[in-house]
């Protein structure tokens, strides 16, 4: 190939600066571009003096030989690139049965160092065609154990091959021993902990990192609290794991939480996966006071803490202690955004008594209060609006009345942009269509209205306030003594009161909907010329002459064996507006058959008007009701 583009330089048709790099193109057959990437040389043309290449997407393209020699960088055939186009097979194999030996080519088909996302970049989803996470947890214990690698500890920072080995051991000592500053050497002290059981002298190295620990921590017990208690943590846990014993004059996590009184604030300084480990600490260095100080910490500390301080307290048996402090808090609207966003994640059924429309009052509370610190308020005004159930299930208890307050206060509220007004206002209509006409500013069309008597409007009212006054209310209570008894999967009261909650629900929306339409009236004083609400239908029928006196009122009021039917029932609707002497053809459970009207009269309600009215003194004849 050589000799062929030797007679192209003396033929001029190429220059002799490019004869080297165009013989490694041809001899190797692979070549990067840097915008066209791997690519595969596949013919070369000498009578046109122009090179053939397969590059991804752009397969069969033409360049001229000078060109290609300046724009292309030749790549060696055990390159991984290359490795991937002629051998794809073997790599496949290579990746399930040395995993260090693939490693090992991409760092070295890199120039000798690559990162984490590098390498799988290169092998994903060509080469390593299921799990990458799993194959690199498997992958990265092996490289650990192998002392030609230098296995970073940040993800960003890139993996190295060196010929010369160095064993794990030397490497964990060699760390410790560069680590400036006891954070630096903690993130060297995880490592170790991880790796103890491929360590060869396990005491030994623990021996230097407990006592380069206990040098750090003691300088940093009152300057640096919660670092210092973290490397209480690390070092305790190397002693638990290689059961060595404590030396004498070692500081102690129960010495740092008596030199801090602010116990919130160091728990927040530590990161979020000592909180556990940090408060048991704290209750077990506070037997006696752990619990009343968490609690008034509460509203202080961020969502996690707050899940991981409410887990300690309901599990040492303080649940009620925990709800009533939430409650109190929510009811003063003191709470914190952090403690709305940590209920509003958590609202389980434990919780259930306690959540209700004050709940979301509280939140936008926190919200205003909180506005000019937006990585606050804004991660719980994104849970509300992502939430599509939290607003719904937070008013789903409360009274009508309620949740019209709650939302002209969501309509005025500086917590949320227009967009997501009307977002969380369609969510309320959709549940509570009651309320459209107020975010609307539309009344409910007449032919809506439910025309009622007051005796049937009392008791609907009636029914009303006990659902959600002591029924609902009562359920919340069940349903969470029920899920205190364990397994939800096999607890029959928790399926019970939860079964019970949706019939509640269900019906409290009905009457929701019936009482916003209802307009109320005690029938005085009907017309007789034609049969209407408050009248007595005298009736015959044709098919058998025999005659019935019916009398016509309102929406709710039906007592056939009496002779009182509803208006909206379709014998009433047959005679609504009949003069005496007509005739009118009804359907009855599908039979048609002719009425003949015989006579009108006034009919006198069973319960006056003025028995109700003491009950509602505030209306008159007729009044609206609910709207």
């Amino acid at each position: 190939m050589k000799e062929e583009l030797e007679k192209l330089v003396v033929a001029g048709k190429i220059g002799r600066q490019h004869l080297d790099m165009l013989v490694e193109l041809t001899s190797g057959g692979f070549c990067v571009h840097r915008s066209w990437g791997f690519g595969k040389i596949t013919t070369l043309d000498t009578v046109f003096s122009r090179l053939t290449v397969d590059f991804q997407g752009k397969p069969g393209h033409s360049m001229d030989l000078s060109f290609a020699a300046e724009s292309l960088k030749p790549i060696p055939v055990d390159h991984i690139l290359a490795r991937k186009a002629s051998d794809l097979a073997g790599l496949r194999q290579m990746a399930a049965l040395n995993h260090l030996d693939l490693i090992k080519l991409v760092i070295q088909s890199s120039g000798g160092r690559a990162t984490i996302e590098q390498i799988q970049q290169v092998l994903v989803p060509e080469v390593i065609t299921e799990d990458w996470k799993k194959w690199w947890e498997v992958a990265k214990r092996e490289l650990k154990k192998d002392g030609h690698f230098l296995v970073p500890i940040k993800k960003s920072e890139p993996l190295v091959y060196q010929d010369e080995e160095i064993t794990l051991d030397q490497r964990l000592l060699t760390d410790l021993r560069a680590a400036k500053g006891l954070k630096a050497k903690l993130i060297v002290t995880y490592e170790f902990i991880k790796n103890i059981p491929d360590i060869s002298d396990k005491h030994g190295l623990a021996q230097e990192f407990v006592a380069t620990l206990n040098a750090d921590i003691s300088s940093h017990q009152r300057t640096m609290s919660g670092l210092a208690l973290e490397g209480i943590f690390a070092r305790d846990e190397i002693r638990s794991t290689l059961e060595l014993p404590a030396a004498d004059g070692e500081v102690m996590d129960r010495d740092i939480w008596a030199q801090n009184p602010k116990s919130g604030q160091l728990l927040e300084s530590l990161p979020a996966v000592k909180h556990r480990r940090a408060l048991q600490s704290f209750r077990q260095s506070n037997p006696e006071e752990w619990s009343a100080v968490l609690l008034n910490a509460l509203n202080s500390m961020s969502t996690k803490l707050c899940g991981e301080c409410a887990t300690l307290l309901i599990q040492e048996g303080g649940l009620a202690s925990l709800k009533e402090q939430v409650a109190r808090l929510i009811s003063h609207h003191q709470a914190s955004t952090e403690l709305m966003l940590w209920l509003a994640k958590e609202r389980s059924d434990a919780f259930a008594d306690i959540l209700g429309p004050e709940v979301f009052r509280a939140m936008m509370t926190a919200m205003e209060r909180d506005q000019f610190n937006e990585k606050k308020s804004n991660r719980l005004r994104d849970f509300i609006l992502d939430d599509q159930s939290l607003l719904v299930e937070l008013i789903g208890s409360a009274e009508l009345e309620v949740i019209k307050d709650l939302t002209r206060a969501l309509q005025l509220s500086p917590c949320f942009d227009d967009m997501d007004k009307r977002s969380l206002l369609a969510r309320i209509v959709k549940s509570y269509p009651a309320v459209q006409s107020l975010i609307s500013g539309e009344h409910s069309k007449q032919d809506a209205t439910l025309i009622v008597s007051w005796t049937s409007l009392e008791r609907r009212r009636d029914e009303y306030a006990d659902l959600v006054r002591k029924r609902i209310p009562a359920n919340s209570k069940e349903i969470a003594i029920a899920r205190s008894y364990g397994d939800l999967r096999e607890n029959h009261e928790y399926k019970a009161a939860k079964e019970t909650q949706k019939l509640l629900m269900r019906r409290k929306m009905e009457l929701e909907t019936d009482l916003v339409r209802a307009r109320g009236t005690d029938f005085a004083n009907p017309k007789i010329d034609v049969v209407g609400l408050g009248t007595t239908a005298t009736i015959t029928d044709l098919s058998n002459a025999q005659s019935e006196k019916l009398s016509i009122f309102g929406a709710w009021d039906s007592e056939p064996e009496n002779g009182i039917i509803s208006y909206l029932t379709p014998m009433a609707q047959g005679l609504l507006n009949r003069k005496v002497g007509e005739e009118t053809e009804i359907e009855l459970d599908g039979v048609k058959k002719r009425y003949r009207l015989e006579q009108i009269e006034v009919c006198e309600f069973r319960k006056p008007a003025e028995e109700v009215s003491k009950a509602v003194p505030q209306v008159s004849k007729e009044v609206s009701v609910g709207g």
